[in-house]
């Protein structure tokens, strides 16, 4: 369940940072400070983008930084930030970046699950544009409590979209 893994602890909206790496620091400083990783898996998701390119912008706008788990997790979990300013991480489609979600798993088996539900989240575009727009972590996480018991159908939900939209 999103609402799981992405809690009040976890978020941070609007942030400014200058650059790719800075945007990967700052979602990586999230799971650090909520000990589910070592400081240097954060150097690790950095290295990865720069050896393997930005194939972590997965969807326009939105990036899922991640490093391999001997590289310093500790346990499963994922962060979300979104950028006050969007950046570019040198995807040629999917840039710029406004939600940057990193995510860590403590081996190569046990994240499916998690990875799974996210990317369940992540492909109705409705999803993806309300977490890009949000300005409040109170409305975010009714929004991921409401995903998770099965839609949308309460109140606060459809308040939330019609103010973000959708």
């Amino acid at each position: 369940m999103i609402s799981e893994y992405l809690t009040k602890d976890n978020i941070i909206l609007g942030a400014e940072v200058a650059d790719w790496k800075e945007a990967i620091k700052k979602s990586g400083s999230i799971l650090e400070a909520n000990d589910l990783i070592e400081a240097e898996y954060i150097d690790a998701m950095i290295e990865m983008v720069k050896d393997k390119g930005a194939y972590i912008v997965i969807t326009p706008g939105l990036a899922l930084p991640h490093a391999r788990p001997e590289k310093g997790a500790k346990e499963n979990g994922l962060s979300l930030l979104t950028l006050k300013e969007p950046v570019n991480f040198g995807h040629s489609k999917n840039d710029p970046v406004k939600v940057v979600i990193s995510f860590c798993a403590a081996d190569d088996s046990s994240h499916t699950q998690m990875l799974s539900e996210l990317a369940e989240f992540l492909k109705d575009k409705k999803n993806v544009n309300y977490i890009k727009e949000v300005d409040s972590k109170k409305e975010l996480l009714a929004y991921f409590k409401s995903y998770d018991e099965g839609g949308e159908s309460n109140e606060d939900s459809n308040s939330m979209r019609s103010r973000s939209g959708q």
